[in-house]
């Protein structure tokens, strides 16, 4: 990656029953990292679609989202520039199956416990916390912002 590039990403909060899903990273560079599903938009890609197919991915889920809580422009724990957009979904179908070589474990997250974890326990520790106050405070957009990918 060059030192001007941008690293486009999508990442979701699966919301069931007043928590969340949340997963620990399991990749060299972020080993041990709580974190939400997410990963890079591909090139070409709908970012609704990237959004669900991470989702999938990662946890073997099918979910429709139903929300944004926003975009977030942040440097990352691996020094890259990102663009993050943040997606809030429900699960819609599938079975919870970790992709094992990306993903350690996952826990289901009461919103009112948001402090259980330390900054270095989570992957972008202020962008996570600002991600799970704004789903905690009910701080959500709707998805009509995103306009379908243009041919």
């Amino acid at each position: 990656m060059t030192q001007n590039e941008i690293v486009l990403v999508v990442s979701t909060s699966i919301i069931q029953e007043g928590k969340v899903l949340m997963i620990k990273e399991n990749k060299a560079t972020v080993r041990n990292k709580w974190n939400f599903p997410s990963g890079r938009v591909e090139k070409g890609e709908d970012i609704l679609a990237a959004a669900c197919r991470e989702v999938k991915e990662e946890t073997g889920l099918d979910v429709n989202l139903t929300h944004t809580t926003g975009i977030y422009n942040f440097i990352s724990s691996t020094d890259h520039q990102v663009i993050l957009f943040h997606f809030i979904a429900q699960i819609r179908g599938g079975f919870l199956n970790l992709q094992e070589e990306e993903i350690a474990d996952s826990m289901w997250l009461n919103l009112s416990n948001l402090n259980r974890f330390k900054d270095e326990e989570l992957r972008d520790a202020k962008v996570i916390r600002q991600i799970l106050n704004a789903v905690k405070g009910d701080k959500l957009y709707p998805l009509e912002l995103f306009q379908t990918k243009l041919s």
